[in-house]
């Protein structure tokens, strides 16, 4: 069913793995992007469509339903390390740099959303600050330790104590901000 309705709703695009999607329900027959290829929805810019002046109501609708999807890039993600709760001590407490503990759940969107900017920040503070990152499922006593109520929550230890968290997909901006405090 899943597969009909996203074939319902495809409109062709002139880039392969690319579809535009509007909720006319018109089917047509474009190079789809598969499910297993589909990494998540990426918002873009409405674009403006030149109409004339007796179609004027039908683009303003086309406009308030116009979604762009597409499959994001195949680059490869840059992978945070894992940490447990049997080498939280060691990784995290007793680390010589401050640590940014990124705490998750496989199932949070909000976690898958803000995993690779925190993934590109270990990139960038190579060497001043550690990330790892938490799955809250697997290690409860860690969460409920700090306190966690919501995730994504990335916290900030140095010295072995928490400094700082931010709560929730925030911007890159936030983030670094955050960061640069303790670094």
């Amino acid at each position: 069913m899943a597969a009909t309705i996203l074939e319902s709703l495809a409109i062709p695009c002139s880039r392969p793995g690319l579809s535009t999607t509007v909720t006319s329900g018109r089917s047509a027959a474009a190079p789809l992007a598969t499910l297993s290829q589909f990494k998540g929805l990426r918002a873009s810019p409405c674009r403006q469509i030149a109409v004339s002046a007796r179609s004027t109501a039908r683009s303003r609708s086309i406009r308030r339903r116009d979604v762009v999807c597409e499959v994001q890039g195949q680059e490869a993600a840059l992978s945070v390390p894992d940490v447990t709760k049997s080498t939280w001590q060691s990784m995290v407490l007793e680390s010589d740099l401050p640590v940014l503990v990124e705490f998750w759940a496989s199932w949070c969107g909000p976690c898958k959303m803000i995993d690779p900017v925190v993934g590109k920040l270990s990139k960038e503070y190579e060497g001043k600050i550690r990330f790892y990152k938490i799955n809250t499922d697997d290690n409860p006593d860690i969460a409920t330790q700090y306190g966690i109520r919501s995730i994504p929550t990335m916290m900030i230890f140095k010295n072995g104590e928490k400094k700082d968290a931010v709560i929730g997909a925030v911007p890159e901006g936030t983030l670094v901000s955050c960061i640069d405090k303790f670094v």
